[in-house]
């Protein structure tokens, strides 16, 4: 890779300040849709030491759209089974969901780490991205027409100038500071103490969650040996106390046979916070992940909530830096990740109140009544399956409802993913078909008829793709064949009974696998035409950055950044 010169001014669609997952995330979608792109990070590498936990369905299905998701899924694991008891290591409550509606296992543990490292290794397939290590953002500002953005690295200060900066730098955003947003919410005065172990020295798989009043605690076994442990500290023990080695072996020896075996990765003090940006988006300045929002860690959504930023921002930023569409794209962000972050720390924090009471005569309630809601069958169901996730579900942004025929309707709602065959391929995902941009997607009916001409070159100028989705045993037949039309065939039958439960059978999926709108065969037009509207979606061919299979050739040249000499040590 190519070094830069310091004092020189250089330009890009889009600078991510962060080289955190969330950065990194996005820095893989706006590669893989060759818009140029600059990462500033001020640390000196990626973090070796283990943060976030666990990663859901969504996620994971964000990575397998960016093409990394055979490098990640080796630093998981599957299925993941989390457990309540008591004080006495009782069960009160069981969490282990077996739907895969969306392609993957609803809940995993992951070394965050490894996975960054992966993020960041696959940054190589784009010449259109770089990474500048040991590089701060000191300040930034909006001139209507671009970004100029102030660096500082050890060799100098840079300008640089960008057409839309994303802070993805985390709970303490300086792109926040710089936009004037406030971060409303509360910080809990109560501090957990972390432990991330090596070696793990139980080796049981899945999390244990200890609603003990005498010291709430957590266990939690991670891939590749790792275990981490979580214990509540008492107002009177400081953090210096709750640091010292004595205090980390009191704490363990419980739960452990050989307290003074054990080898520490880190141990850390922190508060849980429940906070959100009052803006995510401010003229070209926007904000990602923790920089958008924080949350408890009870329900492990922290890190996950970012992942659906990057997925909902990043083809947003390539539409429009391409000139696929208009600026207008970039107010839906905002419009549609606000409600489900507000929605995921309210039941972050709420989980995090029923957890961690001290108060004898509250746990003994609280015990009871969970005891006796897992009696009831529909109840323990519930939220065995984690049904009481939110889900995302947009009522407005980038989105057209009002052509649904189905009573509930599917628009703004992430569209399934089961496994397919096509005339080429059998037994593949779905999105794996659908490629990394649109999808209009038709049961039993052919795109291009049900569309018309006129709307059917619109989609395919905009690089959609075509499908025509059949039951399994009608997969060979060519009847009506069309070489910009791919046939797909529905062999789990999972398709055709998602279709069974509505009144639409037309689909415009965008590139996050939400359905932008749904509608019956005769109204495809008329939903296209607003869709077209609705996404801000230009009449021009596109400029600059276009879609492109990844390789090498991604895209056109831009600043080359160095980067770091060595990769950050594994656990």
């Amino acid at each position: 890779m190519k070094s830069e010169s310091h004092g020189a001014t250089a330009d890009v669609d889009v600078l991510l300040v962060g080289a955190g997952p969330v950065g990194l995330t996005l820095a893989n979608t706006l590669g893989l849709h060759g818009v140029r792109t600059l990462v500033v990070e001020e640390r000196p590498t990626l973090i070796d030491y283990p943060r976030g936990v666990g990663i859901d369905d969504e996620s994971l299905r964000t990575f397998q759209s960016i093409g990394v998701i055979d490098r990640v899924l080796p630093h998981t694991t599957p299925n993941q089974i989390m457990r309540f008891v008591d004080a006495d290591r009782r069960l009160l409550a069981e969490i282990a969901p077996t739907d895969t509606s969306f392609g993957w296992p609803k809940r995993n543990g992951f070394v965050q780490p490894l996975v960054d490292a992966e993020l960041l290794d696959a940054l190589d397939r784009f010449d259109s991205v770089e990474v500048r290590w040991g590089t701060a953002m000191t300040a930034c500002r909006d001139t209507g027409e671009h970004v100029e953005v102030d660096l500082a690295t050890v060799a100098g200060a840079q300008t640089v100038r960008a057409r839309y900066l994303v802070g993805c730098d985390g709970g303490r955003s300086a792109t926040r500071k710089q936009m004037g947003v406030s971060f409303d919410g509360t910080t809990s005065p109560t501090r957990w103490l972390v432990v991330d172990l090596a070696a793990d020295p139980l080796g049981h798989p899945n999390i244990e969650v200890a609603a003990d009043p005498r010291r709430p605690n957590v266990s939690v076994s991670i891939a590749h040996g790792i275990r981490r442990f979580e214990f509540m500290i008492h107002d009177e023990e400081s953090d210096e106390l709750a640091e010292s080695p004595e205090f980390v072996r009191k704490l363990v020896a419980p739960l452990v046979p050989f307290p003074d075996r054990l080898e520490v990765i880190r141990k850390r003090v922190y508060t849980h916070h429940s906070r959100i940006a009052s803006a995510f988006r401010v003229g070209r300045l926007l904000l990602a992940g923790d920089a958008a929002h924080l949350m408890p860690v009870w329900q492990g959504q922290g890190y996950n909530s970012g992942i659906r930023d990057a997925a909902n921002l990043g083809w947003k930023l390539a539409a429009v830096a391409s000139g696929r569409a208009g600026e207008a794209l970039l107010d839906t962000y905002d419009q549609e990740r606000r409600k489900h972050a507000r929605a995921m720390i309210d039941l972050s924090t709420t989980v995090g109140k029923v957890i961690t009471p001290t108060d004898r005569r509250v746990v003994a309630v609280r015990d009871a009544l969970v005891r006796a809601a897992a009696a009831i069958p529909p109840v323990k169901r519930y939220v065995l399956g984690m049904r009481f996730k939110p889900m995302p579900r947009y009522d407005r942004g980038a989105v057209v409802h009002h052509w649904s025929r189905s009573p509930a309707s599917p628009v703004g709602t992430l569209f399934i993913q089961p496994r397919v065959d096509t005339r080429e391929r059998a037994d593949v995902l779905l999105d794996d078909v659908l490629g990394p941009w649109f999808a209009v997607l038709c049961w039993n009916n052919d795109p291009r008829a049900v569309l018309g001409e006129r709307a059917f070159v619109r989609w395919q100028a905009l690089g959609a793709r075509f499908v025509a989705a059949r039951p399994a045993c009608q997969l060979r037949w060519t009847g009506q064949d069309h070489q910009d039309v791919l046939v797909v065939g529905d062999r789990t039958g999972a398709l055709k009974a998602w279709f069974d439960a509505q009144r639409d059978s037309v689909l415009f999926l965008r590139p996050d696998r939400a359905i932008a709108g749904a509608t019956i065969a005769q109204l495809a037009p008329e939903l296209s035409a607003d869709l077209l509207r609705a996404l801000s979606i230009t009449d021009g061919a596109p400029t600059r950055a276009t879609l492109t299979d990844g390789g090498p050739d991604a895209a056109g040249s831009v600043l080359r950044l160095a980067q770091p000499s060595a990769r950050p040590a594994r656990p």
